[in-house]
């Protein structure tokens, strides 16, 4: 194993996670009383969260002086939101039982900037 994947562990299976979670037929689950409106948005949302702290996380793990500086948390927002849209993608072109739209990668998008302010701010009072 290459030393520098061994931090991205984290990110990589969380990633796995939601291609699995986003690819799969949810039949009549999705019509369930137990779901409000506007529930698969906030699973989009902190799914995206969860993985940009991951990603975060393990760039800084990977660091001697452990740090995370303003251009490699724009790379890792913008990697995100990438991510974000390739599923998208996935799921309007390639995967007929889903339906790939542009409020879910806003969701995402919400999300991965609300990681990305936070992981700013614990970045910015760590250093004070």
């Amino acid at each position: 194993m290459k030393p520098a994947l061994k931090y991205y562990w984290p990110a990589i299976l969380w990633a796995l996670f939601i291609l699995i979670i986003c690819s799969i037929k949810l039949g009549e689950v999705s019509k369930s009383p137990l779901f409000f409106a506007g529930f698969d948005k906030l699973v989009h949302c902190g799914l995206l969260f969860v993985l940009t702290v991951f990603m975060a996380s393990g760039y800084v793990r990977r660091q001697t002086p452990r740090r995370l500086p303003h251009n490699t948390l724009l790379l890792i927002t913008v990697i995100a939101i990438a991510f974000g849209g390739l599923i998208e993608l996935l799921q309007h072109y390639f995967l007929t039982w889903r339906s790939g739209e542009w409020d879910d990668l806003f969701a995402d998008t919400i999300g991965i900037l609300m990681a990305t302010f936070s992981i700013f701010i614990t970045a910015k009072a760590l250093n004070k």
